[in-house]
């Protein structure tokens, strides 16, 4: 059974039925109790894996899936910005912990060419962001990648992603995504909390209650599937992050992006400016270009404190420390101890 999450949506309950708030509590206290459960038995499996992991010396191997369409990545490149592949595999090995090495393969499924690689040989799977849209069903390459997270679901190897793969964990396992009826959330995701849940949960060990994020999306979780727990939102999306369990495996994942730092966001904006400038964000062309020209002079001076109080920007999105918890922690609970229980390969 699907849980709708729209606030918007809920219903008064019937007399003599248990209010709407007292369920909501009920149900946050069984999922952080579920979600602390899930800390101890993954801490557990760590100590050994991560034991494991300084006494070899083969990579932990990681298949990236950069779901852009070749026109999506042509487009990123023309205006200075890096792949979401290429993104990801920085992110990665930034994240890894001392010893251990990652071993990055791209791949990108909407192209014509793409056949699914021996799934067998990895130990962990990273999902990128991506222009696309999950509840096109008309669009073969959305089936494809889909089908993809469902084969990797399958064979019990662990999944995390940000953006699109929150969304992809999400149907892939049986749930609903939609557009956000607020439109597009840009730049900056402003106060995510993290649910009981969420703050129980291994993916954000060491993250900060209320925290903001990178961000650029259409679409919002509106159905989680079975196994599917909400870990985190804030005033404009519902659903910020999500941790699902299916079938034999396991995908964490996040509607904002920790690959990204001011640079990048910079460039971003710059690929999208014209189609920003006509949402409202900003007044002109002018404006956007002032906008980029700020990122990219706070990226290489982070004592412009005019310009990052001016942006309101602070640890959250400029600590890499900060930003590659999610991450830092999909390694240390999920990847390692995957590697560690089907041996090195």
């Amino acid at each position: 059974m699907c849980i709708f999450l729209s606030q918007r949506e809920k219903t008064t309950s019937r007399s003599g039925a248990i209010h709407q708030n007292d369920k909501d509590k009920l149900t946050s206290i069984m999922l952080a109790r579920f979600a602390k459960r899930l800390y101890h038995r993954s801490h557990a499996a760590t100590s050994l894996a991560m034991s494991s992991a300084a006494s070899s010396s083969s990579p932990l191997k990681v298949l990236v899936i950069d779901g852009y369409a070749p026109e999506g990545r042509a487009e990123l490149e023309a205006g200075g910005a890096s792949t979401a592949g290429a993104l990801y595999t920085q992110l990665l090995n930034k994240s890894a912990p001392p010893g251990v090495t990652i071993a990055s393969d791209v791949v990108y499924p909407s192209d014509t060419d793409f056949h699914t690689p021996e799934l067998s040989k990895y130990h962990a799977v990273a999902w990128t962001g991506c222009s696309l849209t999950i509840h096109d069903g008309n669009d073969p390459r959305v089936a494809k990648q889909i089908d993809l997270a469902e084969k990797v679901f399958d064979k019990g190897i662990p999944q995390y992603g940000s953006c699109w793969a929150a969304q992809i964990a999400v149907v892939a396992a049986g749930g609903v995504c939609a557009a956000n009826p607020r439109g597009r959330e840009m730049g900056i995701a402003r106060k995510i909390h993290l649910s009981p849940a969420g703050r129980a949960h291994p993916m954000f060990e060491g993250k900060p209650t209320v925290f903001d994020a990178f961000t650029s999306h259409y679409d919002e979780v509106t159905h989680l599937p079975p196994g599917g727990l909400a870990l985190g939102g804030n005033e404009f999306t519902a659903v910020q992050a999500v941790a699902v369990r299916h079938k034999k495996g396991d995908f964490w994942a996040v509607q904002y992006h920790p690959e990204y730092d001011l640079y990048e966001l910079a460039r971003l904006t710059y690929c999208r400016r014209a189609k920003l400038v006509n949402l409202g964000f900003f007044a002109d062309m002018k404006s956007a270009d002032q906008h980029v020209y700020d990122l990219e002079t706070l990226h290489l001076n982070p004592s412009r404190y005019d310009i990052a109080w001016r942006l309101g920007l602070d640890a959250d999105v400029m600590s890499e420390t900060v930003r590659h918890c999610e991450t830092r922690n999909f390694i240390k609970y999920l990847a390692l101890p995957y590697k560690a229980a089907v041996g090195a390969k």
